[in-house]
């Protein structure tokens, strides 16, 4: 029998916000359907909803035609519907098959568990999916990659299955590692499974999936065969405009300052010997594979990781930051690539999220925080940034995550910087939210910052940067001008190195 998944004229009302505005769509067995839009179009509501967490305002769930009024995820698990967001939802100090079977672990005589049965059967899916993988394994000694594929195992172990939603499930995987996964999904598919897909890679919603559901501020624009609609199509849809060359219509400095930051062999434990200068009013890409040492560059001038040798000189004075507090007193910030555990402070709203590295300067002498000026300083972040938010009490962890990433970077730009490092500041952002970031981050170059940007996809990093220094084995290994980038040099330059590299 074909399971069919349906919502029907779905709204769903926050205080003070409308989420969801009749949303109509379905999705069927054997099928994988993307859903895409910008953050903020209502695609997590929408799975929220699916699982059980948010309840409709008004509208009709059903699946095959019968109404479903799930009050929480375990009603949904029940009815067959799972789904795997971006955080995972596994006990660590638990085996995989302790994790699959976990609430539900087969009993043998007499009402003890029993394990070996439980061995067994996860060793069956094991198999299935093709993983390297043993049922006895502690998951905290996974990669997180295979601790995801525990989660899908899960799932599937559930003889009732009958969708699985994921949620950026490739945010955190090698190539090889997404090649798996999507391996998986065809199964689950070929299996009559249901499939939602939550992406934005464009590349992978052209792989993987069969159709498309496109959302725009909380309404359902149309779905469509992935084989039959263009990117450049997706992007109109998706954010009511064409947004053409993004890079070539870029507000961008035309005159690069004088020397703003010089690293000069810089050591720590995990970045060998790194060298480079920066300069007023330019955007200095880093680029490089995982691993290469980009990010663990920065947080050695930034003093969240021990400098074992070499110096740092900020506008010609040398200086040694011994914590990231002292960094951003003498004009350094970061802007985190791990935004939900290191740069958003989720039980706090937007606005003190915006105003926490600034408590010092809106205080008295003795301390007393000032109220007015904290006020102020929230109203300008919200409304500089465009941070969409029904009001700064609103908890950021609500937000997008585009307008999360907004409020981290309005905080440190609060604090009056000199250099501005943003790692991967794009991350699991949508194509326009994209496109006001590159504007922003020209506008910051322009008022005379000093720019490093880390970015892992190379179309952003050679669109953006003056200049882009290449890492590989935790040396530089080659630089080029922006004129002189491509992609088969920047990649040659990350696998196989340069002179640099040959030290």
């Amino acid at each position: 029998m074909k399971n069919v998944v349906e919502f029907c004229n779905i709204t769903k009302y926050f205080p003070g916000v409308k989420a969801l505005e009749d949303i109509c769509f379905k999705v069927e067995s054997g099928e994988v359907l993307a859903f895409m839009g910008e953050n903020g179009a209502g695609k997590s509501t929408l799975l929220k909803i699916l699982n059980g967490d948010y309840q409709a305002t008004s509208g009709k769930y059903l699946i095959n035609g019968e109404e479903k009024h799930f009050q929480q995820p375990s009603e949904a698990i029940e009815a067959g519907i799972s789904v795997i967001y971006q955080e995972r939802q596994i006990l660590m100090d638990l085996s995989v098959a302790e994790n699959v079977f976990l609430g539900r672990l087969p009993v043998g005589r007499f009402g003890k568990i029993d394990m070996k049965e439980a061995y067994r059967r996860t060793q069956e899916i094991i198999d299935d999916f093709g993983l390297s993988i043993k049922p006895t394994d502690m998951v905290k000694d996974l990669s997180i990659a295979y601790q995801q594929m525990v989660e899908i195992m899960k799932a599937y172990s559930r003889e009732n299955l009958k969708l699985i939603a994921f949620d950026e499930p490739t945010a955190s995987l090698s190539d090889a590692e997404i090649e798996s996964l999507f391996r998986i999904i065809r199964k689950l598919r070929d299996e009559g499974k249901m499939i939602i897909y939550v992406s934005h890679r464009m590349k992978e919603i052209k792989e993987i999936t069969d159709k498309i559901a496109i959302f725009k501020d909380g309404k359902y624009m149309g779905t469509y065969k992935t084989d039959e609609i263009s990117e450049e199509e997706l992007i109109k849809k998706m954010v009511g405009r064409d947004l053409g060359d993004i890079y070539n219509n870029l507000d961008r400095d035309k005159e690069i300052g004088d020397v703003l930051l010089e690293v000069k062999n810089l050591k720590s434990d995990y970045v060998k010997d790194v060298s480079f200068k920066l300069h007023k009013g330019e955007v200095l890409g880093f680029s490089g594979l995982v691993g290469a040492g980009r990010t663990e560059t920065m947080r050695a001038i930034i003093g969240a990781d021990k400098m074992t040798g070499g110096e740092v000189y900020l506008e010609g004075k040398k200086i040694h930051n011994k914590s990231p507090q002292e960094a951003m007193e003498n004009g350094i910030v970061l802007v985190p690539e791990d935004r939900k555990t290191q740069g958003i402070l989720a039980n706090l709203g937007v606005g003190e999220n915006i105003t926490i590295g600034s408590l010092k300067k809106n205080s008295s002498k003795l301390g007393v925080l000032n109220r007015k000026l904290e006020r102020e300083m929230e109203e300008k972040g919200i409304k500089d940034f465009k941070i969409k938010t029904p009001n700064a009490e609103k908890k950021i962890v609500e937000l997008s995550g585009g307008n999360q990433q907004k409020a981290v970077v309005a905080r440190w730009m609060a604090t009056q910087p000199k250099v501005l490092i943003l790692d991967e500041p794009t991350k699991g952002i949508d194509i326009g939210a994209k496109s006001e970031f590159y504007n922003m981050i020209c506008q910051f170059a322009k008022q005379g910052l000093g720019v490093i940007l880390i970015s892992s996809e190379l179309p952003e990093v050679m669109g953006l940067s003056d200049r882009i220094i290449v890492m590989k084995g935790r040396l530089i290994s080659g630089e080029v001008t922006r004129d002189e980038a491509t992609e088969e040099n920047l990649l040659s330059l990350a696998m196989i190195g340069g002179k640099e590299d040959e030290k």
